[in-house]
């Protein structure tokens, strides 16, 4: 009996007991209303429940009163083992083996859909990340914004969501102008300019032009400009989405900010329109020969000027029609995840979503990432003041570096330590997990090897103490998913895979799955094969939303 089948019993108790007093008393109640959860002490049964407590004063009973009653109904149904009625009226449940352990069945056979939820149906969500300038390499603070927003794309689209990852590629303005200035330079063997990009990737991708336009330097300066621009610019956005790859980051949409500002077939670009729009919806006016949105009416600290007195617009100007070309395409849901320096965004966002006429609290989300360092880290040789997510993954590795970023909290600074990701010991979390996995499998290999297989299956076997907490936490891990989701935090996620894979190794050290000696195969043995897959299929699908293999052999 897994938490959503004991909910929807308990709502079954409950109803009729509370409508015996006051038949209004249950209007709207759902299971949902009546949530479970595991007691801290074992010793106090594998769920508790306040429901009798949250009702009482719609029934108009004593909680303790009312709790009695619901116990003494939830004691005879099939699978419950105990009730007991504890202080003011919590209500313990503990399950027989035989309904708890049913659970590794139903793990095995559903498999990798183990986890998945309908919390989030019906949610349409844009989630954007990382979105760096195409003007150089990836860095260590990239590479935080890419575990971080993958690993909630997978969290929202186990659980239900309809969601693409988007990369905004800020590939207009001042810093593309330079970043073209760099190379040209670099290709004509001059001087960086004062204010373009240092480094030696420069001198990579002037080359690279080179090669792909032998004639560059004979065309007219002006012209050598933006060919020397444009195919730096493909070169380098090419390398930021391999490096991506590399991680196990996949976009679905690289957007183009340059398509924000191109007229085509002489209609008003995606800005002239959002100005319009803004305008139409009474939020627009004009001071000092600008043009204004007063977003301090939603928050902001300030009205912010989107088109300048000498016709040019501003960067705001941008996010308001990428705001609203999200919408246009069906997203409801915006979410930002965006990086430390960018506190004043929360701000306009939310402005630019309330000018538009949505709901400021509701339909926009902007999450700001801490930074990040590593102990020891050096700086980028190519680009000399940074460090590189190529380099990073390089030195420590993918899974680990995943593992890692995924296992805090964004709004929290990080310091990681090379010689622990480096360690294949338990004190190392991201080898622990896996290693617990490839435990599994080497279980299964073992008893594949001995003639236990998964041919009989008698769950009411399973009533070692530590079988018991292995599937009091197997229970919960669709629950971890959807609350990971909810709340955007995938480090729920990797602290709930520690856990569990510290259970797994009681269990493992007190419960065989091979018979000792020349004793028989008994059922117990194949059952405890079933929990073993069981757990590794948890592993498994947990690793995979923090985007992390699951190895089989370590």
């Amino acid at each position: 009996m897994d938490p959503a089948a004991l909910s929807a019993t308990l709502l079954d108790v409950v109803r009729p007991l509370a409508e015996a007093r006051r038949p209004e008393s249950t209007a709207g109640l759902t299971a949902e209303d009546l949530p479970l959860e595991r007691p801290k002490n074992r010793d106090h049964g594998d769920w508790a429940s306040n429901a009798a407590l949250k009702l009482a004063k719609k029934v108009g009973v004593n909680p303790r009163e009312f709790a009695t009653e619901i116990a003494a109904a939830l004691a005879v149904v099939s699978g419950i083992a105990t009730v007991e009625v504890a202080g003011p009226g919590f209500i313990n449940i503990r399950l027989d083996a035989a309904a708890a352990g049913s659970l590794a069945k139903t793990i095995v056979e559903a498999g990798a859909a183990y986890g998945t939820n309908e919390s989030q149906r019906g949610n349409t969500i844009n989630l954007e990340f990382v979105s760096a300038n195409p003007t150089g390499p990836l860095h260590i603070g990239h590479t935080r914004w890419a575990a971080l927003g993958d690993s909630m794309a997978r969290l929202l689209l186990a659980s239900g969501a309809t969601l693409v990852r988007e990369f905004y590629i800020n590939d207009a303005g001042a810093q593309m102008e330079r970043f073209a200035r760099s190379v040209l330079a670099a290709a004509k063997g001059e001087p960086t300019p004062e204010d373009g990009y240092a480094g030696s990737y420069i001198g990579e991708l002037a080359a690279r032009v080179l090669a792909a336009e032998p004639g560059l330097l004979d065309l007219p300066d002006d012209e050598q400009l933006v060919v020397a621009g444009e195919r730096a610019y493909s070169f380098q956005l090419a390398e930021l989405q391999a490096s991506l790859e590399a991680f196990n980051v996949h976009f679905d949409v690289w957007f183009s900010e340059r398509t924000l500002k191109d007229s085509i077939d002489g209609h008003p670009s995606l800005v002239d329109e959002a100005v319009d729009r803004l305008r139409e919806q009474g939020h627009v006016f004009e001071a000092d020969d600008a043009v204004w949105v007063r977003t301090t009416a939603f928050g902001d600290d300030k009205d912010r000027v989107i088109r300048r007195s000498n016709g040019e617009y501003t960067y705001f100007a941008s996010d308001a029609a990428y705001y609203l070309n999200k919408g246009d395409r069906g997203f409801a849901h915006k979410i930002y995840l965006l990086g430390a320096d960018h506190h004043g965004y929360v701000h306009r966002l939310k402005a630019i979503a309330g000018a538009a006429g949505d709901d400021p609290q509701k339909d926009v989300e902007v999450l700001i990432g801490q930074l990040v360092s590593v102990n020891g880290a050096r700086l980028s040789k190519r680009a000399g003041n940074i460090i590189e997510m190529d380099d990073l993954r390089s030195w420590l590795g993918t899974d680990a570096l995943r593992y890692s970023l995924g296992r805090y909290p964004a709004d929290s600074p990080l310091t990681l330590d090379p010689e622990l990701l480096r360690k294949r010991t338990n004190d190392n979390p991201v080898f622990y997990v896996q290693y617990a996995h490839a435990r599994t499998h080497n279980v299964a290999r073992n008893a594949a090897q001995a003639g236990v297989d998964r041919s009989e299956f008698a769950p009411e076997t399973l009533t070692h103490e530590t079988e018991s907490a292995l599937l009091g936490a197997l229970q919960e891990f669709p629950r971890v998913v959807a609350f990971a989701a909810e709340v955007r935090e995938p480090h729920r996620v990797a602290r709930y895979l520690e856990e569990l894979a510290g259970l797994y190794h009681r269990w493992y050290d007190n419960c065989r799955v091979i018979p000792l000696g020349e004793a028989p195969i008994e059922s117990v043995h194949r059952t405890r094969l079933w929990l073993n897959d069981a757990t590794g299929q948890v592993l498994r699908n947990g690793l995979d939303l923090l985007g992390v293999s699951a190895p089989e052999r370590m």
